[in-house]
Order: C-alpha cells, then sequence, then structure tokens
C-alpha cells in the first residue's frame, strides 16, 4: 500500500541561495518548479522541488512572509532531515572546502557516524556512513 517517502517540505524566505546550497553543494536536481496560487486566497506559493537519489525536498516560499529563525535545541515539529554519505570524512572535507562547517560532530557509534550541518537557513542536515 505505502510505497516510501514521497518528499519533505522546508520552508524558506530565501528560495534561490537555498535551490543553489542544496543543488550545487550537496548534488540534488531541480526536479520542477510550480507556483501556485490557493482558491480564494491571496498569498502565493512558489515551489521548487529538489531529487537526490529517489527522495524529494520540496521547497516552500510564500510570498510576503516575514522570516522566522529555525528552530533551536529540543524542540517539538521538524528537526532534521538525514543525508546517507559514503565516507564521513571525505564528506565534511568537501564541505569544509565549499564553505560549509561541521556544527555537531563527527561521532563514531558502533554501526556508523554521524555528524551534522546546516543549511542556509539554518536548518540542520544529519550525514550518516554505515559501516
Amino acid at each position: 500500500m505505502f510505497k516510501r517517502i514521497d518528499h519533505v517540505e522546508i520552508i524558506t524566505d530565501q528560495p534561490e541561495r537555498t535551490i543553489q546550497f542544496y543543488t550545487e553543494v550537496l548534488g540534488f536536481k531541480v526536479r520542477a518548479r510550480d507556483r501556485v496560487v490557493p482558491p480564494g486566497g491571496t498569498t502565493a506559493l512558489n515551489l521548487a522541488y529538489l531529487e537526490l537519489g529517489g527522495t524529494t525536498v520540496e521547497l516552500i516560499t510564500y510570498e510576503g512572509a516575514n522570516p522566522a529563525p529555525a528552530p533551536t535545541g529540543l524542540h517539538l515539529g521538524y528537526n532534521l532531515i538525514a543525508l546517507e554519505v559514503e565516507d564521513m570524512q571525505k564528506a565534511l572535507d568537501y564541505l569544509k572546502s565549499k564553505g560549509v562547517p561541521c556544527v555537531w560532530g563527527p561521532r563514531t557509534l558502533e554501526h556508523s557516524a554521524r555528524a551534522e550541518i546546516t543549511d542556509p537557513n539554518g536548518y540542520h542536515i544529519e550525514l550518516r556512513h554505515w559501516f
């Protein structure tokens, strides 16, 4: 009945900067872009669908919305997305060369290594290397 996670939504007030980060740094491809005005609504949505390895991130921008900071610390709701990497150290070295610092870790566990970076919105992205 259920096949897979189709997409994860991220709301941003910096769509072009966010698209550039996900495509040029993380290797996502732009799958499609849309602009939607809900029936009876006045606030349009700009949508960008970014795909990596069969998973899609849907970036949503509300025209005219005020930006809000990304949540920090322990909180309810969205926490992060996780990307599997082939080699943790190579991934971190590559990201550092692109100006993307590791904000947590890396930590080695019994079956994996884990670290975190942030996107231009301040949203955390986990990096996971399974052994």
